[in-house]
């Protein structure tokens, strides 16, 4: 009845996730948005490895790992971000709130699982101020603000077709909007410019997985894994409008749309280049695990037309994660936490993205605790992360940010034959 309970709150909770506002960072000016962690709070805590599977537990960026699943398993997981913005005058803080997934997967028969869900793809908001001095002598002030996001609806299946090598396969929907404007003011000019944008998206795109885990001298195993999320071709309907408004009521005065078509920009491609990831990882079942990925993706390749933004460049990206696990004894009937789990890892996201002649890195240090719910497989799981994005040089700002996971596990079992004595 608990269970029906969660699941029920979680799917209300989950109708506000397509209107949420997923990010406050200015680099989400660039690109499509942030990209969000789509890693569930297991995963993150050691360093965003997606690598590791087991019975009991969802792994979001691997389908591979659904051929583990023994259990039915409900997850869901929100987080709080606290921010300190800093450019070169001055600091600024502040926080933001998120439903981060909401997903279900299940054992359909003997080493075949599937699974679906939703979760954030990537997010728009930010709100920057640029004030310069024109040939006149006048003081000029831009705004620039942003909001919306991309959302994904996936599913999943993963099966083991020979013994210790698992395959799978994760179908995502992309869908979304991002708002975009533009306002100009001059001193002593009595009139703004407005320039606003949108775009609706929409597209597919798949990831496919590969895991190969060898027991080694029956007590050890081997993880290796390959995964690849093909290019999503996302496609953009876009709208434009300019304009003039009053500085006095702030009321528009005359706004036209643009012909887009003219140039070709009413309906556009958004090219995410393939990213592939490769991983290693060695540990004893249910009692500890250590494992690396490295990640790669030609984002160089990336190219949204519409917004031409011209301060940023694209570069190939790569990203290293480093982790674990460690639990004490999961048998243990006397000391609870010696059955907590307790999660580590680093991260070092090298993003491709350069602006205004700067790389923008982000460097990340995870840990957390996986704790049992009662005496059975559900676990409710806490996660802290501490982090670094950006530069204050070149007239840009640095995030530093602490991160705040929580995330519920829950387990049941399905498909049941009910005997009748």
């Amino acid at each position: 009845m608990v269970k029906k309970i969660l699941i029920a709150l979680l799917c209300v909770i989950a109708q506000g996730a397509i209107a949420q506002k997923g990010t406050i960072s200015p680099y989400s000016y660039f690109g499509i948005g942030d990209q969000r962690d789509n890693g569930t709070v297991e995963n993150q805590m050691m360093g965003g490895l997606s690598l590791y599977a087991d019975s009991i537990h969802i792994n979001l960026t691997n389908p591979a790992a659904y051929s583990k699943l023994r259990l039915t398993t409900y997850t869901a997981g929100i987080s709080h971000k606290e921010y300190r913005l800093k450019d070169f005058t001055q600091e600024q803080q502040t926080s933001i709130t998120n439903l981060d997934y909401l997903s279900i997967g299940f054992p359909v028969a003997p080493k075949v699982g599937a699974g679906f869900g939703l979760m954030p793809y990537s997010s728009v908001g930010y709100s920057l101020r640029d004030i310069t001095t024109n040939s006149n002598g006048a003081e000029v002030t831009n705004v620039f603000t942003g909001d919306g996001g991309v959302n994904r609806i996936y599913a999943s299946i993963g099966f083991e077709p020979i013994k210790n090598l698992s395959l799978g396969v994760t179908a995502s929907y992309n869908f979304g909007t991002l708002d975009y404007e533009r306002i100009q003011s001059v001193e002593d000019v009595q009139f703004g410019t407005i320039d606003r944008r949108e775009s609706k998206i929409n597209g597919y795109d798949f990831n496919y997985s590969l895991n190969y885990t060898p027991t080694i001298k029956d007590k050890y195993t081997l993880f290796t894994s390959i995964v690849v999320n093909t290019q999503g071709n996302l496609v953009a309907k876009n709208i434009q409008t300019l304009g003039s408004f009053s500085l006095v009521s702030g009321n528009d005065i005359e706004v036209v749309d643009v012909n887009l078509d003219a140039n070709n920009l009413r309906n556009t491609e958004i090219k995410v280049p393939t990213k592939a990831t490769l991983g290693l990882g060695f540990g004893e079942d249910k009692k500890w695990f250590l494992g690396a990925e490295y990640s790669f993706q030609k984002f160089s390749d990336f190219e949204n037309q519409f917004l031409g933004i011209q301060n940023v460049t694209y570069d190939d990206a790569s990203s290293y994660a480093f982790g674990g696990y460690w639990v004490p004894d999961y048998r243990s009937l006397s000391g609870y936490f010696k059955r907590v789990t307790y999660r580590a890892g680093l991260r070092y996201d090298m993003s491709g993205m350069t602006v205004n002649g700067k790389e923008i890195n982000d460097f990340g240090i995870t840990f957390g605790l996986g704790m049992p719910l009662g005496n059975s497989f559900s676990n409710l799981n806490l996660g802290f992360e501490l982090g670094r994005r950006g530069t204050t040089d070149a007239n840009l700002v640095e995030e530093s940010y602490l991160k705040i996971n929580v995330g519920l596990s829950l387990n049941d079992k399905w498909f049941q034959k009910r005997k009748i004595n």
